[in-house]
């Protein structure tokens, strides 16, 4: 069995130089033979009820397709059509490829960080069961230590990832976004996100009107604000009471709040699936540095992390930014201006450690 993680090893630096450098190497090799699994991916209850969750959104969004093709002449009935059958073209290997480069700021590794990536993913998917060539490994040039789940087959990792992560804790982060690829999380995400836009932008487009009605100051412009509030209120009153349309109205409204627990879930799904992996006290290794690190500003984000209670929660805040290893399918502005980038949609640390812990604990005794 592979030896357990520890903290990252360090060997001395040369007397003036930069300082210690970390020894990546501390991934025990398993040189067992495993039989690949004939199932490489499935749906699991956190993806399905994500997509299921996005239907009544869906719908609105072929709605408002639908409204703006009428306006086309002799496209009205296709560009619906073409849409509902878009989804799937971004599991193309080659419109990943574009996504991955053109949207989401990645590159291929070089030789050097290929060779690298390589050995741990080895690792990784044959104690996983999944064939190795079923997802590609991406870099992304930032300065966090991130990895994301992106699309149908491309999972990334930053380069400062690959510089400060020793291969045990980093084969547990590509562990944790292997676990969001075999549960269905990052293509169920995609779909559902992909589905909902149309319906988002034009909420947005309507939400922006107003408000530039309201900072008009002028009485013509507040008021036609005003009618026009009133009148969306009135709408979804006799959407919701008197059509009998609740079911669609209830689940656009409380949406979000349904997609951020199963985030949550999907999360603490990723994290089991990494610690039946072997990587349950690698990952808690640099769950408890990133909590450090975000406690205490200016500390390194990895290093020696103090031993952790069996089912304890480590004095850390309450409050933390967004924990890096999110999935693929959310975007948000880059900082260096233009791209876009996986956005963090990592749950709060002190819960997933908590979550990690408590599987951990559950299969000792097996």
């Amino acid at each position: 069995p592979p030896a357990p993680p520890s903290a990252p090893l360090t060997t001395p630096s040369a007397p003036g130089g930069p300082g210690p450098v970390i020894d990546h190497d501390d991934l025990a090799l398993d040189q067992g033979r495993r039989m690949v699994k004939a199932v490489q991916r499935r749906i699991d209850g956190a993806a399905l009820s994500h997509l299921l969750v996005t239907v009544p959104i869906g719908l609105i969004s072929l709605a408002v397709v639908a409204l703006l093709s009428s306006l086309i002449p002799v496209v009205g009935l296709v560009v619906p059509v073409v849409w509902l059958l878009s989804g799937p073209l971004i599991f193309n290997r080659k419109v990943e490829s574009a996504i991955a480069q053109r949207l989401l700021g990645m590159r291929r590794p070089t030789p050097e960080e290929a060779r690298r990536l390589d050995l741990v993913w080895e690792q990784v998917t044959r104690r996983a069961g999944v064939n190795r060539e079923t997802y590609e490994l991406w870099i992304q040039e930032r300065t966090e230590l991130n990895a994301t789940a992106a699309a149908g087959h491309i999972v990334a990792v930053t380069r400062h990832a690959m510089e400060r992560l020793p291969n045990s804790r980093l084969g547990s982060v590509l562990a944790h976004e292997l676990g969001h690829h075999v549960g269905g999380h990052t293509w169920a995400a995609m779909l559902a996100d992909w589905y909902a836009l149309p319906a988002r932008v034009a909420g947005r487009a309507v939400v922006a009107f107003l408000f530039l009605l309201f900072r008009t100051k002028h009485w013509a412009g507040i008021a036609c604000g005003g009618c026009l509030s009133l009148t969306i209120v009135q709408f979804l009153f006799v959407m919701t009471f008197l059509e009998g349309m609740w079911w669609l109205v209830v689940p656009v409204a409380a949406g979000p709040l349904l997609v951020a627990w199963l985030h949550r879930r999907a999360e603490f799904r990723a994290d089991a699936y990494a610690v039946g992996l072997g990587f349950g006290e690698a990952l808690e290794d640099v769950l408890m540095s990133e909590a450090r690190a975000a406690a205490v500003p200016g500390l390194p984000s990895q290093g020696p992390a103090p031993a952790p209670t069996p089912l304890g929660v480590p004095p850390v805040p309450q409050q933390y930014p967004p924990q890096p290893y999110a999935p693929q399918q959310y975007q948000g502005q880059s900082a260096g201006g233009g791209r876009l980038v996986a956005k963090a949609a990592h749950t709060n640390v002190e819960a997933r450690l908590r979550n990690v812990r408590l599987v951990m604990s559950q299969q000792l005794p097996r």
